[in-house]
């Protein structure tokens, strides 16, 4: 469960990764440079890897490091091993 903070910064995030896809659109349309183009997607691309991390590190913080606060009747009774394994699968899906 995401903070409201967390929530509005993420949201901001993705707006501008939105603006971002919208530009390349645009370039892709009026035929600019392909570097140029491949610049842009890159920048898209670590933005869009930063909101991962930003999502990731939340849901550690709140869902798996404070599960007993949260009040999800998925986490409240996690082991300590199935902890470490909601932590791996975490990892695993940023990493993909």
């Amino acid at each position: 469960m995401m903070t409201e903070n967390s929530k509005h910064l993420l949201d901001r995030r993705l707006a501008r990764v939105e603006g971002q896809i919208g530009g390349l659109r645009k370039m892709v349309q009026e035929d600019r440079y392909c570097i140029d183009i491949l610049t842009q997607l890159a920048a898209a691309r670590s933005a869009l890897d930063q909101i991962g991390a930003e999502l990731a590190a939340s849901h550690v913080q709140t869902c798996i490091l404070g599960h007993k606060e949260t009040g999800h009747a998925d986490a409240a009774n996690l082991t300590e091993e199935e902890l470490v394994e909601e932590l791996r699968t975490t990892l695993s899906r940023l990493m993909r």
